[in-house]
């Protein structure tokens, strides 16, 4: 057989594929509900990969065929890779190659040079995923993120729209508007970022240096009150805030985004043009949970200026914030949609 009927048969499956996994996502709504994870259920990363890119040196998984349509997922903050436990796999065995990073200052990703900034803002981590991109020789891939890996999928679609073959966001548009740093949200809202206020202060960095793992934790229950997760699951993820630069970025990402820390020289540019909250072209899922303790489920409309014409919604009843590791078919078939659209 050819290489070229092969690579026909792996997007005939990808497509497939595709197909079986959208019976989890009805138009409009997708309906699932929060399972437990259990101690009997775990798994782990085990054989990850590392490789210069950028300002980094970067740590992460690679799953499924080399010559496969490539995704990146991308995850938050405070958690890590295994927020893909259940992603990764499903979507390497429908043929895809698929990228789980690091993000900076969590896991085996560290600075190649002492002397680079520790800089966590937006332009930084969307750079990031470029960055990794080149160095791995991928000229387009589709971008699935949520909380930082969904900003950092948001700026690399938008400012790079002809690396990005698709979107997943959760949480709709996030790239930040700096400039409105200033504008207070509902009180209600305003005290559900009580570690991003808390985190401006010295204080603040003290106590994400002395209890970082107790504050995880506190935002996961928060952040997802229907997600029944064991020790195991947290302590898994946990692993990763033990990086030397986890303190500074995480620290550095809060203040900038606030308003009370500038960005970084070398990223000025980007963050100029970040600052006309550029519209993403590029085909777009974007995914609320309807139990997100951080940001309110919404019927999309409010952002729906800021994509392009090729962009769905979803809500999912009973997840929250974390939506990969809670709702893993779902999330998989949205990335599956966009891989067998851009085939």
């Amino acid at each position: 057989m050819s290489d070229i009927d092969l690579k026909r048969r792996r997007l005939l499956g990808v497509a497939a594929a595709g197909i079986a996994l959208a019976e989890f996502v009805p138009a409009g709504v997708a309906h699932a509900a929060a399972s437990p994870t259990t101690a009997a259920a775990i798994r782990q990363f085990t054989s990850l990969k590392q490789i210069d890119a950028g300002v980094l040196n970067i740590g992460y998984v690679e799953m499924g065929p080399a010559d496969g349509p490539v995704v990146l997922l991308l995850h938050g903050y405070p958690y890590d890779i295994h927020s893909y436990i259940d992603v990764a796999p499903t979507l390497a065995a429908a043929g895809c190659r698929v990228i789980v990073p690091h993000l900076r200052g969590h896991g085996t990703t560290t600075f190649l040079d002492q002397r680079t900034s520790r800089s966590g803002q937006q332009a930084a981590i969307g750079a990031d995923v470029i960055a990794l991109m080149d160095a791995l020789h991928i000229r387009r891939a589709v971008f699935a993120g949520y909380d930082w890996g969904g900003r950092a999928a948001c700026v690399a679609a938008a400012l790079w729209p002809e690396r990005c073959g698709g979107l997943v966001s959760v949480n709709s548009y996030l790239i930040q508007n700096i400039a409105s740093a200033a504008m207070p949200l509902s009180a209600r809202i305003e005290a559900g970022f009580w570690y991003q206020f808390y985190f401006t202060t010295e204080r603040g960095r003290q106590g994400l240096a002395a209890n970082r793992n107790d504050i995880a934790r506190i935002l996961w229950e928060r952040n997802s009150p229907t997600w029944h997760f064991d020790n195991a699951t947290f302590e898994r993820s946990a692993a990763a805030f033990a990086n030397p630069d986890y303190v500074d970025v995480v620290i550095h990402s809060y203040r900038h985004r606030l308003g009370t820390a500038p960005g970084h020289p070398q990223y000025e540019a980007l963050e100029n043009r970040l600052a006309a909250q550029p519209v993403i072209t590029v085909p777009t899922i974007t995914i609320d949970g309807d139990s997100d303790g951080v940001i309110a489920a919404t019927d999309g409309k409010s952002t729906a200026a800021k994509f392009g014409p090729d962009r769905t919604h979803i809500v999912l009843p009973g997840i929250g914030h974390n939506v990969p590791q809670e709702a893993p078919k779902e999330f998989t078939a949205a990335v599956m949609k966009l891989v067998a659209n851009a085939r």
